[in-house]
């Protein structure tokens, strides 16, 4: 069976943010950039998990963007992954990116498309939906477990107010997320033979851009507190009424 894993590169979550040209591009001067973690701790490390009880099962990562994200791709196989193949394209939109993967995708002929359920600096959690689509795969988002018996998937998926527990027949594109699997840190052996494995540069087909980025804002800041002292009800209620807001 073959496993196609989906990295994204994101800033660290301790990152600051700033925007550069009036607004309108993100400042990346200091960012440090991390897997995504959604991608990273449990979309591949499930995937991992899997090879781990059927040796038969290959890993292979994509991800879409300029050769800047060739370090990220690399801790992914250090992680596990087998081979990487990274589409030279650094069109950000959900479509474009995920049309790349389609792509390839539909090329090998993946039995199981694995992607975070969204990334953290975009959050739009639109691309495992529109690789589903672009394949015509079944879809499960917002996984939480995925157990595998032949070629029936069992998945636990979190819905409003509960789970729900659902079969699919592979192939199939499955959006993961907190509770798939706990997180690995790459160990020296790893690191080492992350050196070696092959990592292909595709050259992206072309996609109509369904979107553009027309500039960005960054939230306005935090008010500061007010505090009222315990015995002073009458003026809680004033503040509740007067200058409380509903966001």
């Amino acid at each position: 069976m073959k496993i196609l894993v989906c990295i994204s590169k994101t800033p660290d979550t301790t990152s600051r943010i700033a925007f550069k040209d009036n607004n309108t591009k993100f400042d990346d001067a200091g960012v440090q950039w991390i897997i995504n973690p959604y991608d990273e701790w449990y979309a591949l490390v499930r995937a991992i998990e899997l090879k781990e009880k059927d040796a038969s099962i290959v890993i292979h990562l994509i991800t879409v963007g300029g050769p800047d994200c060739d370090p990220v791709i690399r801790k992914a196989l250090a992680l596990g992954g087998e081979q990487a193949t990274r589409v030279n394209s650094t069109d950000a939109g959900s479509f474009n990116i995920a049309s790349q993967i389609a792509a390839i995708a539909k090329e090998e002929k993946y039995d199981l498309v694995m992607t975070g359920k969204e990334t953290i600096d975009f959050n739009s959690a639109s691309v495992g939906g529109m690789i589903s689509e672009l394949l015509e795969y079944p879809f499960v988002s917002l996984a939480t477990k995925f157990d595998l018996t032949g070629e029936t998937a069992t998945i636990t998926r979190e819905i409003e107010g509960g789970e729900e527990v659902v079969e699919a027949k592979l192939p199939l594109v499955v959006s993961c997320q907190k509770g798939m699997a706990e997180q690995r840190i790459p160990n020296m052996r790893g690191i080492m033979s992350a050196r070696t494995k092959p990592l292909k540069v595709a050259e992206p087909i072309p996609v109509i851009a369904t979107t553009e980025y027309i500039n960005f804002v960054t939230p306005p800041a935090k008010a500061g507190v007010k505090l009222v002292s315990a015995d002073n009800v009458a003026e809680l209620v004033r503040l509740l009424h007067e200058e409380a807001k509903v966001i």
